[in-house]
């Protein structure tokens, strides 16, 4: 590098977002994601013995999956070539495998291929990858906040292995967010750094940038002051104004208890059956700058917890009502929200789903290991018949009925009852979802 470029960089690092200038440079210094990187995690050991394979990371916003892909290669012997599917193509892409294949062969180095957002890519530009990754000219990373299993080709998806990032815990975010304070020379006042945490749901890049654009304010807010007084100013303190200002007012004003307080009593409404006290208290989260994302994730979860199969319906109007506020964005994606918070008080009431989960989970957890009966073994398998696999089974469709009554359970686990229907709307007598169909 040469003196102008290494001044340049050292610059750019000083003018750098915080988010980047907090970036970790080792493992060490990640904060969450102990399920990968933690000692003695997969991907921790894979980095440390350079057995990093290809691998799709996969969590939402913020997360680190482009941090954690920039380590995995730095602690490799291999080059990082990064790509953004956003604004790559099918020629990138090739010239990119063009020079990984030059550098393999004049220099013996390999390389390992980031492509971020790489749900962006379409299928054809998916496909030129698959050679160079089969064959091993390239390691490929790619980094997705959407499911792979429905943007990414299968054929490539069966290539890598698929690591999934968690938003990060309260605790990780205020890790952090002391760091972007101690970086940026300032203090917080405890509820402003609690409504940040509680504001940005695990994504660190929101939260750390909301610190810098905080701290910014602030210390304009502070000169402001010191000039009216003449006097010194002591050590900028961010207040919860300065934080929610950062957000453009998307952030709690009553702080984080009333946060969750609220959204208590928004689910304890529609829970009740009561559409007005629902639409009162969506309404308050919204305008207290709450985020509508998380009002529409709670929906999706209480369609399942307190409504389930009595109204079949309800799971597919709350997540329409989370997809149109991705599509959409306030305000008017507040009439989405609203017709499932109206749809969902007025819909008859359920918990059998969260009782039967909780029992069949019990026996799994309570239960020794339980082998699978044979008669419900893989049997499609060159020798499986061999094993008796398959021997016994009796296929429903054979049925006038279309039902069988068969074992379908360990012996052990055989007339355990984990779902029982409720009394309620489709579930109930004459009710029409379809564990009432199979139940009659």
């Amino acid at each position: 590098m040469s003196l102008f470029a290494d001044a340049a960089d050292r610059r750019l690092r000083r003018q750098a977002p915080l988010a980047a200038r907090l970036r970790p440079r080792t493992l060490d210094e990640v904060v969450g994601q102990e399920h990968l990187v933690g000692p003695g995690a997969p991907l921790r050991t894979l980095a440390e013995t350079d057995r990093v394979g290809s691998a799709i990371l996969w969590g939402p916003a913020g997360t680190g999956k482009t941090t954690l892909a920039h380590l995995l290669a730095e602690a490799s012997a291999k080059h990082l070539t990064t790509l953004s599917a956003t604004g790559a193509g099918v020629k990138d892409v090739r010239e990119a495998l063009a020079a990984a294949e030059r550098r393999l062969g004049e220099q013996g180095q390999g390389t390992i291929l980031f492509i971020d957002e790489v749900h962006r890519f379409s299928k054809s530009q998916q496909d030129v990858l698959l050679p160079a990754v089969e064959d091993g000219l390239v390691v490929f990373i790619g980094a997705t906040t959407e499911n792979p299993f429905f943007e990414v080709n299968p054929p490539l998806l069966s290539r890598a292995s698929l690591w999934r990032l968690h938003p990060l815990s309260p605790d990780d975010l205020r890790t952090l967010v002391r760091r972007g304070l101690d970086l940026e020379g300032v203090d917080a006042e405890p509820d402003a750094t609690d409504a940040v945490v509680a504001a940005c749901e695990g994504d660190a890049r929101a939260a750390l940038t909301t610190v810098e654009v905080a701290a910014a304010l602030a210390r304009a807010r502070t000169a402001a002051a010191g000039a009216g007084t003449g006097g010194e100013t002591a050590r900028v303190v961010l207040t919860m104004e300065d934080m929610a200002r950062a957000r453009d007012g998307r952030l709690f004003h009553q702080g984080a208890d009333e946060h969750y307080d609220q959204v208590s009593a928004l689910i304890k409404s529609v829970r009740g059956s009561d559409p007005d006290a629902g639409l009162y208290w969506m309404a308050r989260m919204i305008e207290a700058g709450e985020d509508p994302r998380f009002v529409a994730r709670r929906m999706v979860i209480l369609a399942s917890e307190d409504i389930g199969l009595a109204d079949p319906q309800a799971l597919l109007v709350a997540e329409a009502a989370a997809r149109a506020v991705e599509y959409v964005g306030l305000p008017e994606a507040a009439l989405n929200l609203a017709e499932a918070v109206i749809y969902l008080a007025r819909a008859p009431k359920s918990n059998s789903v969260v009782v039967a989960l909780g029992r069949a989970q019990a026996d799994v957890r309570s239960s020794v290991a339980q082998e699978v009966p044979v008669h419900l073994r893989d049997a499609h398998y060159k020798g499986a018949a061999t094993l008796g696999h398959g021997e016994g089974y009796v296929y429903p469709h054979n049925d006038p009925s279309g039902v069988v009554d068969q074992q379908y359970r360990p012996d052990a686990l055989e007339g355990h009852v984990y779902y029982e229907p409720s009394r309620h709307g489709a579930e109930g007598p004459g009710g029409t979802s379809p564990s009432r169909e199979a139940d009659s």
